[in-house]
């Protein structure tokens, strides 16, 4: 299986920020995060409702990954294609990923229409990634990696060349390090690691 049309780097938002835009009463407070996984969404989401009780909708759109293309968008109760999905069109039209904005409504007592829906979502959402800087990361795959104590400094050696982040690490005199590879080092990373007696390493499950 080839590695070579899958990306090495992705790019992303450094950290959360948070923009508002008013249209004829209503007020539409855009929430962006970085996220890692759907679990991170979901307690995100959870926050949000507990802050914003007496919000009327709770739009979203995430995208996550670079291969496997996860993504999802709701309207939350706004007429079909008002708001999940330009919300999600602002994160593809900057191609981030590993992105939540969450667009949290107060209803202003005037209806809007469906253009004014799509118009004040999407420019909610343009507004809060305006705020907060794109950044470039790599893409990583994780590995676990179990070695003697005695091996420490050769296997953090061949972690920094291949600037690998180490994700969780258990220091015994059995050594544990669960880290994420950059896809672009994995070949030298793994070949080094091969090298040294007694390791023993895998993709993480």
């Amino acid at each position: 299986m080839s590695h070579t049309s899958e990306p090495t780097n992705y790019f992303t938002i450094e950290r959360p920020s948070v923009a508002e835009f008013k249209d004829r009463g209503s007020k539409f407070l855009a929430h962006a995060y970085p996220i890692e996984s759907v679990a991170d969404f979901k307690r995100i989401l959870q926050l949000l409702k507990k802050e914003h009780p007496k919000a009327v909708h709770h739009c979203f759109a995430y995208r996550l990954g670079t291969a496997d293309n996860i993504f999802r968008a709701s309207d939350d109760g706004e007429p079909s294609g008002t708001a999940g999905r330009p919300i999600l069109g602002q994160i593809d039209s900057k191609q981030l990923t590993n992105v939540l904005i969450v667009v949290v409504r107060y209803f202003g007592g005037t209806l809007l229409g469906v253009p004014g829906l799509i118009n004040a979502y999407k420019m909610a959402a343009s507004m809060a990634l305006q705020l907060t800087p794109v950044i470039q990361r790599p893409v990583t795959v994780k590995y676990d990696i179990s070695f003697d104590y005695t091996q420490l400094n050769e296997v953090m050696l061949v972690m920094k060349s291949g600037q690998c982040e180490i994700l969780e690490r258990e220091m015994q005199l059995f050594c544990r390090i669960s880290t994420a590879v950059p896809r672009a080092n994995l070949t030298e990373v793994i070949t080094a690691l091969g090298e040294l007696q007694g390791v023993e390493f895998a993709v993480a499950p």
